[in-house]
């Protein structure tokens, strides 16, 4: 790979402040206690999701410019995973308000560091098992969002097969022998019925992995176009003169309401919208027990909970 000379002002953001409420059968199982799925070792080898994750991004962002963004209710959960990060590095929400809250908090923690930043927002509760193809198309993701100065590039996965769970990005103008190149975003859909799914699957569509990257500018420009009230209530910690993040979450936290991302800004039909197509690379959310569970089968990762999981639900009513 050429060294791109921008990417000092390349960040990433974890986002690791969800409940996980989906996962908790599978989670007390597993760990014996109710934290969330990104603080436990579903994974080969021991590993959390936020480990995995962690490792993936390291791959292409430093460590030094990768922010995470948590629930301070957690933090029994993740005070020793995350022991070697900069209290600087973490952003600590006091209660979970959803992702449109967990970005714009990170936006402003990055600002103070790099008005300049392009970010890029990774989720904690995926699995890539062709880990190498998602690396190679967020670094393109970054490249993208580095040149279209005003956009935010969308990573989409090729959807393999009719899943009703996800959401789909439809490009625009997409054809049947289209090229990995960008698209403006045609569309959303969001959890189909599996015939639908399978419609779009046939016509191009991708899967919405919610991987983001683009300008911090870019991003603030586009939440507060599209919900100026909850930008507002930002306004205290983002430039000009923002205050202490910390002390200022605090306060904005207590009057929000919960709010996503995805529905309130993505889905608003804002401009500036692109999908990057990065092919197929095995893309799981891992949303529930037996979705995760099948995926780790399908890529023969050894897990001492499956057969345990297997067995309860074998055993279950109904």
């Amino acid at each position: 790979m050429t060294k791109d000379r921008n990417e000092s002002h390349y960040w990433s953001v974890i986002l690791a402040g969800g409940d996980g409420q989906r996962l908790l059968p599978l989670t007390r199982l597993v760990s014996g206690d109710d934290r969330p799925k990104q603080f436990c070792p579903l994974l080969s080898g021991g590993k959390t999701l936020l480990e995995e994750t962690r490792a993936r991004t390291a791959r292409f962002i430093r460590q030094e410019r990768t922010v995470f963004v948590l629930n301070g209710l957690h933090e029994p959960f993740y005070i020793d995973e995350l022991a070697s990060v900069s209290p600087e590095l973490m952003v600590v929400q006091p209660e979970n308000r959803g992702t449109l809250p967990a970005i714009l908090a990170s936006l402003a923690r990055i600002i103070e560091f790099d008005e300049q930043a392009i970010v890029g927002f990774f989720p904690c509760d995926h699995h890539y098992s062709r880990e190498d193809t998602f690396v190679e198309g967020a670094r393109r993701g970054f490249r993208a969002a580095r040149i279209l100065s005003n956009s935010v590039v969308l990573l989409g996965t090729k959807a393999t097969h009719a899943e009703p769970g996800y959401g789909y990005i439809e490009p625009a103008g997409i054809t049947r022998r289209r090229t990995r190149v960008l698209h403006p975003v045609s569309r959303f859909w969001e959890k189909p019925s599996l015939a639908l799914a399978e419609s779009l699957r046939q016509r191009g569509c991708l899967w919405n992995t919610f991987v983001m990257i683009g300008r911090a500018s870019a991003f603030l420009d586009m939440i507060q176009a599209a919900v100026p009230d909850v930008y507002a209530s930002f306004r205290q910690v983002l430039p000009p003169r923002p205050a202490r993040l910390r002390q200022g979450l605090d306060t904005i936290y207590r009057s929000l309401q919960p709010s996503d991302f995805s529905n309130l800004v993505l889905a608003s039909g804002c401009s500036g919208l692109c999908v990057l197509d990065v092919g197929e690379t095995g893309w799981n959310d891992l949303g529930d027990p037996d979705r995760l569970s099948a995926t780790l089968a399908l890529d023969g990762v050894k897990s001492p909970w499956r057969e345990l999981w297997a067995r309860q639900a074998s055993t279950s009513p109904g």
